[in-house]
């Protein structure tokens, strides 16, 4: 007896294999991959049981447990998942969108020009000598509304200055993250998601993990100077990069111009 195998169980084979890798790197450097593993096991005996073996009364046992345990699942990922459909819907990642999105015009000014560009490293740049701690957020195509309702709104022009004074040791917003919208500093002071995962470096503190944690939720660009080392750091799409100097920040921003 032969089992039919066509184009449709290689695509279907295909599929599951790329959502459970993407799963897997979304969910790698964190707790919630081992349970991970533990969920793909049991999801694994219970196909042996059910479809493979038939066993009825083990396997009417295990599709109860199936049926509540998406619940369950939903609830204990509920940042992963959200995290997860977040990164497919953003612009950068869907190109072809993202080209549309920017024709139509309905997003215009959002990424960052060559005046503020400017502002922010030279404000970073002095923060660095200084050892003054600084955690900036650039919107990109994810919207931070969420994020900037949770600190003092500003709407004032960026400006070197500003960012300086703002970030100063004595300043009572200088602990929380200052958000950037549309060439315009939208919120200073503001709470972000800190990041759960283990693969930091040691000398990375509080601000670091946040600006990662918002990293892995949206597209934005973080910028973090730290207050012991003076050095500067930047987390883009889950990934950090540190000891960056004035001139990689530069390029780093210049890649974010709208053009």
């Amino acid at each position: 007896m032969f089992i039919e195998f066509g184009i449709k169980d290689v695509v279907d084979i295909v599929l599951v294999a790329a959502l459970l890798f993407g799963t897997w790197r979304l969910l790698r450097g964190t707790n919630a991959v081992n349970v991970f593993v533990g969920v793909i096991a049991f999801v694994f005996c219970w196909f042996l049981v059910s479809f493979v073996f038939k066993m009825q009364l083990f396997g009417s046992i295990l599709d109860k447990v199936m049926s509540v345990g998406a619940i369950a699942l939903i609830v204990l990922f509920k940042d992963e998942i959200r995290s997860f459909f977040s990164l497919i819907g953003t612009q950068r990642r869907l190109r072809y969108l993202r080209w549309f999105y920017d024709k139509t015009g309905s997003k215009a000014d959002t990424y960052l020009n060559e005046a503020s560009i400017k502002a922010l490293v030279q404000a970073c740049r002095d923060m660095s000598k200084n050892k003054e701690g600084a955690l900036i957020v650039v919107e990109e195509s994810a919207g931070l509304d969420m994020y900037i309702r949770t600190g003092e709104e500003v709407d004032a022009k960026l400006s070197s200055r500003l960012v300086e004074n703002i970030f100063f040791k004595n300043s009572p917003l200088h602990d929380g993250a200052m958000i950037i919208k549309e060439n315009r500093v939208a919120a200073c002071g503001c709470i972000l998601p800190v990041s759960k995962s283990t693969s930091l470096p040691s000398q990375f503190g509080l601000r670091h993990r946040s600006a990662l944690g918002l990293s892995e939720q949206t597209d934005a660009l973080v910028i973090v100077v730290s207050e012991q080392t003076g050095e500067i750091s930047v987390m883009k799409d889950g990934a950090a990069r540190a000891n960056v100097t004035a001139e990689e920040l530069s390029n780093v921003l210049s890649e974010q111009i709208r053009l």
